[in-house]
Formats: structure tokens, C-alpha cells, sequence
């Protein structure tokens, strides 16, 4: 790492912001869906069951001590469940309108990452050869390797660098959008099931 540094020009510390900046961002992200994926078959089980109690309170309990986005839809539900079918599924539509960009939140930032760093590294390259070049217009055939290599070196650790960068950017970008897209599977079959059982007259408990 400190050769690189020293030999990779300017830019090189752009790559590394960047570099620091994704691996941040993956990291947030891959806590933050592994928080909110839950096992949405048991979850609604035991909201059914406890509204069967006709225990509401209860239900609206579990909903607010289980993280993740099905949990605040399944609250949702329950808490419009007097207002008729029509208007549980309008407020289950409108939590995952709520839901979904805040699971999509800074996505955005990790592709472009992926996106500019290996544009960084052909910026650096060309500074690199840029200075190849104007060590020899100085110097012309008297100019040495030793010289030069400063140079040369500056061109292939930014080059380098910036795939280097985006290769794992881009893979970890891949996989919080398969994981995302399976916690929208998840909220979309949590949404359905649980209006039918708001619903369901033989679940539609009072408050206690």
C-alpha cells in the first residue's frame, strides 16, 4: 500500500476515497438488509394466531418489536383493518411506496463507484504517460529508464487500481440488488397474505 502511494500519482488517492466510500456503503447496506429480512411465513403465522385472540394490541406489538419492511407493512394492515379491504390494501401499497427506497437507499452511489473507478484509473494512466512524455521532449534519447519510470509506474498502478475497484464494486452492487429484490418478493407476498387475513371476518378482532 505505501508503494502504491508513493508511486501512483494524484489520483491514485481518488481511487482510494472511492474505494473506502463503497466498501462503506456495502457494508451498511448488507447490515441493513440482513436486519430486515425476517421469516415472513412464521411472522404472519403468529400475527394470524394472535388475531384469532382477537388480541389487536398484541399483534401491533409484534409487528413494532420485528425489523424490517414486512413488519411495517403487516402494522399497516392491521391498523386500517376497520376501513374495509380496499382501503387495508391502499395502506399496504403506500408502506411499500415508503418501503422500497429506503432499501434502494445510497444503490445509487455504490453503481456510480463502480462506474467512475475505472474511469479514474485511464485519468491517472494518461496522467502517467503524460509525464513519460514530457520527460522525454526534455531529455529526448539522453533521457534514462530510471527517469522514466516514475512515469510509467504512476500509469500502470492507476490503471490497476481503478479495475481493481470496480470489479468488487460492481459485484457488491449485484448482490445487495438480489437481496433487495427478494425483500421486495417478500413484502409483495406479506402484503397479499395479510389482507386477506385483516380481512377474514374470523381474524377481524377489537382492540383490548
Amino acid at each position: 500500500m505505501p508503494f502504491l502511494i508513493t508511486h501512483g500519482g494524484p489520483v491514485i488517492w481518488l481511487i482510494l476515497i472511492a474505494a473506502a466510500i463503497a466498501l462503506v456503503v456495502f457494508v451498511e447496506r448488507a447490515l441493513f438488509c440482513h436486519r430486515s429480512q425476517i421469516n415472513s411465513a412464521e411472522f404472519l403465522n403468529g400475527v394470524r394466531t394472535v388475531l384469532k385472540r382477537e388480541n389487536v394490541v398484541e399483534a401491533i406489538s409484534i409487528c413494532d418489536a420485528t425489523p424490517g419492511p414486512v413488519a411495517r407493512l403487516v402494522k399497516a394492515a392491521i391498523i386500517n383493518r376497520e376501513k374495509g379491504r380496499d382501503r387495508v390494501r391502499e395502506a399496504v401499497e403506500e408502506a411499500g411506496l415508503t418501503e422500497v427506497p429506503r432499501l434502494e437507499e445510497k444503490l445509487n452511489l455504490l453503481a456510480t463507484i463502480a462506474q467512475i473507478a475505472p474511469l479514474l484509473g485511464l485519468f491517472g494512466t494518461v496522467i502517467g504517460f503524460m509525464h513519460v512524455f514530457s520527460q522525454l521532449g526534455t531529455d529526448g534519447l539522453y533521457a534514462h529508464l530510471q527517469e522514466l519510470s516514475g512515469g510509467i509506474w504512476e500509469a500502470l498502478i492507476c490503471a490497476a487500481a481503478g479495475i481493481g475497484v470496480a470489479i468488487p464494486a460492481h459485484a457488491g452492487y449485484n448482490y445487495l440488488v438480489s437481496r433487495i429484490n427478494k425483500l421486495v418478493l417478500d413484502m409483495e407476498r406479506a402484503a397479499a397474505e395479510i389482507v386477506n387475513i385483516v380481512t377474514d371476518p374470523n381474524n377481524h378482532g377489537k382492540p383490548q
